[in-house]
């Protein structure tokens, strides 16, 4: 069964940077989003980042300019890389995988993601 494969959370200090990553445990006919959540007890989960098949990207207004996701077709993995990270970006990303197969069907997957701690 095909699941979201993660990695690349940890913890910085105020200003530094992490990358995560995010694909595909094996090769499927076609990944069409990647986007990444993130959650913070007390708050809703807010989509933070997504790149889609065609390169397209969005991002979370606080995070623009900072984050900058990008993919790797080849390996159907996709990468968050987070700069100038502050405390308020501290939370769990969580992964969210959009793909489909050759028959068409489209499947959506979310994994329980990394935690990324900024201290201050």
């Amino acid at each position: 069964q095909v699941h979201v494969v993660e990695s690349g959370g940890g913890l910085v200090h105020t200003g530094g940077s992490l990358t995560l990553s995010c694909g595909l445990s094996e090769s499927v006919h076609k990944i069409d989003l990647i986007r990444w959540f993130r959650r913070v007890r007390g708050r809703q989960r807010e989509l933070v980042a997504g790149i889609a098949a065609d390169g397209t990207r969005n991002y979370a207004d606080d995070v623009k300019g900072r984050f900058t996701a990008s993919r790797d077709n080849a390996e159907n993995t996709a990468y968050l890389r987070m700069n100038n990270l502050s405390p308020e970006d501290t939370g769990r990303y969580d992964c969210n995988v959009v793909y489909s197969d050759a028959a068409g069907y489209t499947y959506d997957t979310l994994a329980e993601g990394q935690q990324v701690t900024v201290s201050s």
